[in-house]
């Protein structure tokens, strides 16, 4: 996988974002361990004022939002870079439950969100 992005170029300032220790209470871990989910590409981390955070949007309920890691994995397959991954789940798409496939992974509209995302993949 690709390099760490910088958050400015690629999200939002609006975007709230979590440091890895508080990402690593939020689920449980230690921070290694949420170091090695980033490094596996079970995660996404970006960098905003040098610090390496994770968008809140990925956590929900003490864990990560149900079907991510799948998605990442998906759009991983079809040769996205983790900036083209983060800018493709925060891209507004007013046919999608939510407006955005991270807001729809979030309410629970995961089959349809990595249906587009395999599909993007052909």
């Amino acid at each position: 996988m690709s390099a760490i992005p910088v958050a400015d170029d690629v999200l939002d300032a609006d975007v709230a974002v979590l440091p890895l220790a508080e990402v690593a209470q939020e689920i449980g871990l230690s921070v290694n361990k949420v170091r090695q989910l980033l490094r596996d590409g079970q995660l996404l981390a970006v960098r905003r004022g040098g610090d390496l955070v994770v968008p809140a949007d990925f956590l929900v309920g003490g864990q990560t939002v149900k079907g991510l890691t799948g998605l990442l994995t998906v759009l991983a397959d079809a040769g996205f870079s983790r900036t083209e991954m983060l800018r493709w789940l925060y891209t507004s798409d007013e046919t999608l439950p939510g407006s955005t496939p991270i807001n729809a992974l979030r309410t629970n509209h995961g089959t349809e969100v990595k249906r587009r995302a395999q599909a993007m993949a052909f």
